[in-house]
């Protein structure tokens, strides 16, 4: 496959605009670069910026009905070249070829929603208590938006975004990771030939992130900052946003715990540890890296989460039978090989699954470590790749306060089949989200989001939208 045809220029105003600069895309599998896009700076940036600004006024003022129309018609487009679309996120990221067709259809379904929601008008109007005046409440769209998005799901984080701010009537900059920039290249097509008008949506590509993003983010015309990334860089874009007040959402990092009862019917269990950990080489924000195993339990579960996990074919994601494919860089490599070294030398008992994988390409061998210290790096870190961490307990008062120590509060996973035992552990979890049962919980009808230092507000759902609006209230007197 190969991507000639894509544009190597930034689509700024409804145009792609030639670049001077531009920047390899690589494949993780092989190490072979496959296409080359343009590398951005601050003046493309902020040209972006121009472009959606000046969109504003006219895409607010569009009817909902219009602006819902425009995102059904992506949503056909997209699953019109599901199978293309699927292999370019394959190629620039790595992820095995069904993984990927599950998330064009998964982020697809953020255009059908939003394009639903889109219609659904919000408001009140009463009359004030005290008498002697009326109160509306109208929603309007926040304003132009700033979308900067991660590289592990290069579709679906990106309508994740665009979806809730177009059915608000928000104009949009997009900026995706620099190692998956094809995806939303494409995209763009999409919405494009869907009939968004110029300027609406706008898409810089860039190796130069933080001198493009920070002019956009000073901009007074800016009025949203959303992203998706790691809580390091989520700190410094709040820094950033600060002074301008804008609205923010984020969607930070996570370190999943992942909760055995004793109670747990252990096919459920192994089955949603296998899709909570290893799903997209354990490279998701929800994946679950901190495995509470009651003693009663343990072996049988190590055991059978050890076959399954050695079951798995790992290669390249271009091959229908691979399971797992490779991490983003030789970078994730090395940071996930000293997590492991470090838990080894501290005592954890490691496991190898599966043969060495030899030739090019970025790849971790599945491993599973017992009995992990809790105070190692890999049991307070987002591992970010197959290895999998797994402590016993005897007593879930203790295991409840282990799972909920620390900055994080994403995701969380618990099973049982003691209804009572197992749902007020759940609801006792510090997380904004809770697998009971299941080991995938992304649902675009669903409020996605954490606490504590996993993000800022939530994206889909009902509340999705509102992310993107601002409320007026007016005193209506007699």
């Amino acid at each position: 496959m190969t991507h000639t045809d894509l544009p190597v220029a930034q689509f700024l105003g409804g145009r792609w605009v030639a670049s001077a600069a531009t920047m390899p895309v690589v494949d993780p599998a092989t190490g072979a670069q496959i296409a080359t896009v343009a590398d951005g700076d601050e003046v493309t940036g902020l040209a972006a910026l121009d472009a959606a600004a000046a969109a504003q006024h006219d895409w607010a003022a569009t009817d909902a009905r219009h602006r819902s129309d425009i995102l059904l018609r992506a949503f056909d487009l997209l699953h019109a070249d599901a199978e293309r679309i699927a292999r370019t996120i394959t190629f620039e990221m790595g992820k095995p070829l069904a993984e990927a067709r599950a998330e064009v259809s998964y982020g697809a379904e953020f255009l059908r929603w939003f394009a639903e929601e889109a219609t659904r008008a919000s408001g009140a109007y009463f009359r004030a208590p005290a008498g002697g005046r009326r109160i509306a409440v109208r929603t309007q769209p926040v304003g132009p938006v700033f979308a900067i998005t991660p590289w592990n799901f290069p579709l679906a984080m990106v309508t994740r975004k665009i979806a809730p701010a177009l059915a608000a009537g928000c104009t949009v900059v997009l900026k995706p990771a620099p190692q998956t920039p094809l995806t939303a290249l494409e995209f763009v097509r999409i919405l494009e030939a869907a009939g968004v008008p110029p300027g609406v949506v706008n898409c810089v590509t860039t190796s130069r992130a933080p001198q493009v993003s920070a002019p956009i983010i000073a901009d007074r015309r800016l009025r949203k900052l959303t992203f998706t990334g790691s809580t390091a860089v989520g700190r410094a874009l709040l820094a950033q946003a600060a002074p301008g007040v804008l609205r923010v959402s984020m969607e930070l990092g996570g370190n999943a715990p992942f909760v055995v009862l004793e109670s747990a019917d252990l096919d459920k269990a192994v089955e949603g540890a296998v899709l909570a950990k290893l799903r997209n080489a354990g490279q998701t924000c929800v994946a679950a890296d901190r495995f509470l195993v009651h003693a009663a339990r343990a072996a049988e579960f190590t055991e059978r989460f050890l076959t399954a996990v050695a079951a798995l074919p790992v290669g390249d994601g271009k091959d229908e039978t691979t399971r797992i494919g490779p991490v983003i860089d030789d970078t994730a490599v090395r940071r996930i090989s000293a997590l492991v070294d470090d838990a080894v030398d501290q005592g954890a008992q490691r496991h190898l699954l599966g043969p060495d994988i030899d030739g090019p390409g970025h790849f971790v061998r599945p491993t599973v470590l017992t009995d992990v210290d809790a105070r190692t790096r890999l049991w307070n870190s987002e591992t970010f790749g197959p290895v999998t961490a797994l402590r016993t307990f005897t007593d879930p008062a203790a295991a409840l306060r282990l799972a909920n120590a620390g900055y994080s509060g994403l995701a969380g996973y618990v099973f049982g089949e003691n209804l009572g035992e197992t749902m007020e552990f759940a609801e006792n979890l510090e997380t904004g989200m809770v697998g009971v049962n299941t080991g995938i919980i992304s649902d675009p009808a669903a409020p996605f989001g954490g606490v504590k230092s996993s993000g800022l507000g939530r994206e889909g759902g009902s509340t999705g939208l509102a992310e993107y609006q601002e409320q007026q209230y007016l005193a209506i007197a007699r």
